[in-house]
């Protein structure tokens, strides 16, 4: 009988080509069958990290998603069509992973932190063999592009979702000695409400694509919500201790 493939979960960082791991690298160069997340009609920045590493050998299995950010017209579900989609994923690396080809997900930043490999992970992990490989998440990157620690001796971060109710993000940050707020986007303009309320926005600092050759830092109050990107978060540091 042929032995089952592995299934790797590659984090390979949050954009900066270099922040990706020795491992990572090795296992990626090693995977017969290279597989990637991608919105239609994009390469996608999870492969542009790692394009220059592939060898010719290897088969590349783009996953494509349906979706991304839009409004599907009732009756559709976008969490129904997600949910689709990522089963025909598993189904379709599956049958890699019975033929005894490993297959390498890259995942841009970490594959557990808000990671699409995740889904896939959750789907097949218990039928194979898997291995996660941990890489540079987008709020580490996005504090070295700012130059700002994020937490100082006892302190607790705290990372939120642009995507909460105004009520429940405003409960949260007020409870938070320091906090990363991710998913903006379309919820800037609510996230900013809640951190002048909080009287936060001075000590706010917004950066968009962190670490990638097109980063963005603007000063939190020149920031147009109508152009946040999905690529973007806002840190609001914890109090400097001065130790």
């Amino acid at each position: 009988m042929t032995q089952p493939g592995r299934l790797i979960g590659l984090g390979v960082g949050p954009g900066d080509p270099e922040l990706i791991t020795v491992k990572a690298l090795r296992l990626l160069r090693e995977s017969p069958v290279v597989a990637y997340f991608v919105a239609k009609g994009k390469k996608g920045n999870a492969f542009g990290i790692i394009e220059a590493h592939l060898q010719g050998a290897q088969s590349l299995m783009p996953l494509v998603y349906p979706v991304t950010t839009e409004v599907l017209p009732a009756p559709l579900s976008y969490e129904q069509v997600i949910s689709d989609f990522y089963d025909q994923a598993a189904e379709d690396v599956a049958q890699h992973l019975q033929a005894g080809r490993d297959v390498a997900v890259i995942c841009e930043g970490d594959p557990f932190f808000y990671g699409s490999y995740m889904y896939l992970h959750d789907r097949l992990a218990h039928q194979f063999e898997a291995e996660v490989v941990p890489g540079v998440c987008s709020m580490l990157g996005g504090a070295s592009v700012l130059g700002v620690p994020l937490v100082y001796r006892n302190q607790s971060l705290s990372v939120l979702s642009g995507v909460l109710p105004h009520d429940e993000l405003k409960r949260r940050l007020a409870d938070a000695d320091a906090a990363v707020i991710m998913k903006l986007g379309r919820n800037f303009h609510k996230v900013r409400e809640v951190l002048t309320e909080l009287g936060l926005a001075d000590r706010a600092l917004y950066v968009e694509r962190a670490t990638m050759s097109n980063q963005k830092v603007v000063p939190f109050n020149e920031v147009d919500p109508m152009s946040s990107p999905y690529f973007s978060l806002i840190i609001v540091p914890g109090e400097r201790w001065q130790g």
